[in-house]
């Protein structure tokens, strides 16, 4: 008898696999959606939305993702834009008068991963689901990255971000 009842994966049941993608020149937006996706496991056919059924995700080169808009000239970000010029972040403390604001730029020099890292945060549920897959995200400014011992693979074409 066929049975028509949904399956559900138990924390157990699931084996991640490994992902590298190489960021450099991506849109920080579209590039975000997909490792969220990846992330959260949406890309698999046995998706639950209840556990982290969510595969790992090493991005290589993350410093080098860029906005849209029209380029502009800077000495030390090679794609710099228009987008980039006006994007800012916003923390707030909780105390009065404690509403922070950084340039794109500021946060870039900072931290080179850091705006990479919020965009995919924000994609992501709320809570501790969220922690947990963001531990899944591993990214690196520069091009080499220590898990070759985790063989990741490249990223299937279906998951990488059209190129604008």
């Amino acid at each position: 008898m066929k049975s028509d009842r949904t399956t559900f994966l138990t924390p157990e049941s699931v084996s991640p696999k490994w992902y590298v993608i190489d960021a450099e020149g991506m849109v920080v937006g579209r590039l975000a959606s997909k490792i969220s996706q990846v992330l959260m496991g949406k890309h698999r056919p046995d998706y639950t939305p209840h556990v982290v059924s969510g595969d790992y995700v090493v991005v290589v080169n993350a410093d080098k993702v860029r906005f849209s808009g029209s380029d502009m000239q800077h000495p030390d970000h090679d794609y710099y834009t228009t987008k980039m010029a006006k994007k800012s972040y916003f923390h707030h403390s909780g105390w009065v008068g404690g509403l922070k604001e950084h340039s794109a730029l500021n946060l870039w020099k900072k931290d080179p991963t850091a705006i990479l890292g919020l965009a995919v945060r924000r994609m992501l549920p709320k809570g501790a689901q969220n922690r947990r897959m963001m531990e899944r995200l591993k990214m690196y400014a520069g091009a080499s990255h220590p898990h070759q011992a985790q063989q990741p693979q490249e990223l299937p074409g279906h998951l990488v971000p059209a190129s604008n």
